[in-house]
């Protein structure tokens, strides 16, 4: 497919030389025409090419989605020892989002009495007597590794459920799957070519993109920039979707480029592996502020302690929002499916001083981790 986009770059160029000459040949003009009509057939081919890509991923998480539901409905077995389906994936894959699918499914919410959704700091407090004899789903996020005599008492814990209760186990640790009781499901990233065209689909909408070259450039960068988030695509996107102005989309790419140079200054890495290392990032140049602001590692799902500003990510990028003086809750993303995720995380400023002592304490702790 690379080959072919290189190909037709040239051809365009070529093409484009020549609708700027006078050619007056009747032989010229006709291989010209030659050409071009080669040219838009490739163009075709390598929409439909892209198209199948997309759709094959698409069709794959459908696969995955119809392959969790068959687990959930399968007899256990033995019969009273609850079945095990770990789903593991790298972080902000769509892990939860296809959890979240699987348990608002009509026959997964028919079939079971009731679905609890339970994280590595909450599943100690539960007791036999937590769970009653019904048939239930249990799902549990692991954001950090346990050892097997923990999920051993928690596992025990479970066989006082109902026959064919399941419990699904969510996280980016391969690990995880060997508490397993049938084979894991693993997702992954899409690749580069799969994730550009998912973000153009989603930027432009209805409109084709070969009408609008320039719109349709800016995206290809932007989607690079984006190091493979489904989050920021989601929230780019739907701005560029709002406001088709080139104009407009310089700005954001510009602002984005700034940011993703920024952190790799200061942290030495994309604002992306920074998410899923669960570590701040650097967000200043997506505002005009005097002093640093930090976006702390996000809190999935809870709501913060103390009551702060909320701040959505797309008005905060588009330069629209009004920032608070103080801390406030950035808002990536909110889910409108049960159990209602939501992707946010505490924007703070920060003194220059603060900033550069953090950075060297993480450059620090990479040299010794060596």
């Amino acid at each position: 497919m690379e080959r072919l986009q290189h190909l037709l770059l040239k051809v365009h160029m070529i093409v484009e030389e020549a609708e700027g000459r006078c050619i007056t040949n009747s032989k010229m003009l006709l291989q010209l025409k030659k050409i071009m009509e080669a040219m838009y057939k490739g163009y075709h081919v390598l929409d439909i090419i892209k198209h199948r890509t997309l759709c094959s991923s698409l069709f794959e998480e459908e696969v995955e989605k119809q392959q969790i539901i068959n687990i959930l409905m399968q007899d256990n077995i033995p019969p009273f020892a609850p079945t095990v389906l770990p789903i593991i994936g790298p972080s902000r894959v769509g892990k939860r989002t296809l959890v979240a699918d699987v348990c608002n499914n009509e026959i997964v919410r028919s079939h079971f009495s009731s679905i609890l959704h339970l994280t590595t700091e909450n599943i100690w407090k539960m007791e036999h007597a937590t769970f009653r004899q019904n048939r239930d789903l249990v799902v549990v996020e692991f954001t950090a590794d346990i050892d097997d005599d923990n999920w051993k008492t928690f596992y025990a814990s479970c066989t006082h459920m109902a026959r064919g209760s399941k419990i699904i186990i969510v996280s980016k640790i391969r690990k995880l799957s060997r508490f397993g009781t049938v084979r894991p499901i693993h997702l992954n990233s899409l690749s580069l070519e799969e994730y550009s065209y998912l973000f153009k689909v989603l930027a432009f909408g209805s409109i084709n993109p070969e009408e609008h070259p320039r719109l349709a450039s800016i995206a290809n960068e932007m989607s690079v920039l984006l190091g493979g988030s489904f989050i920021t695509a989601n929230v780019c996107a739907d701005m560029f979707r709002k406001n088709q102005n080139v104009h407009f989309w310089l700005h954001v790419l510009k602002k984005y480029r700034t940011a993703v140079q920024n952190n790799f200054t200061v942290f030495r890495e994309h604002p992306k592996l920074l998410m899923e290392k669960d570590h701040q990032i650097d967000i200043t140049k997506f505002v005009s502020s005097p002093s640093p602001l930090l976006l702390m590692p996000p809190c999935d799902g809870d709501e913060p302690k103390r009551e702060l500003s909320k701040v959505m990510f797309g008005d905060l990028i588009a330069g629209t929002a009004v920032l608070p003086k103080e801390d406030f809750e950035l808002i990536a993303w909110e889910s409108r499916l049960p159990p209602y995720r939501r992707f946010a995380g505490i924007a703070t400023y920060y003194d220059d001083k603060n900033l550069q002592y953090t950075a060297l304490t993480q450059k620090k702790r990479r040299r010794l981790d060596k």
